[in-house]
C-alpha cells in the first residue's frame, strides 16, 4: 500500500476523529500539514492500522 496525499485528504475529510488527530499533530509537534498527513498515515493507516480498509476503499484503481 502506498501513501497518496489525495486519498489521505479524502479519508480525513470524511472522518471527524482523523480531522482532530491531524489538528493535534500539527499543534503539538509544530508540523506543516503535509508532514502531519504523512505522520497520520503511518500511525493510523499503514500496516494494519485502524483506518487501512477505509483508505484502501478510496483507491481509484479498484
Amino acid at each position: 500500500m502506498k501513501y497518496m496525499k489525495s486519498q489521505m485528504k479524502q479519508l480525513i475529510k470524511d472522518n471527524d476523529h482523523l480531522q482532530q488527530r491531524l489538528r493535534d499533530l500539527m499543534d503539538q509537534h509544530g508540523l506543516e500539514k503535509n508532514f502531519a498527513l504523512k505522520a497520520l498515515y503511518h500511525s493510523e493507516v499503514a500496516e494494519g492500522g485502524k483506518y487501512q480498509l477505509d483508505y484502501q476503499a478510496l483507491d481509484p484503481r479498484d
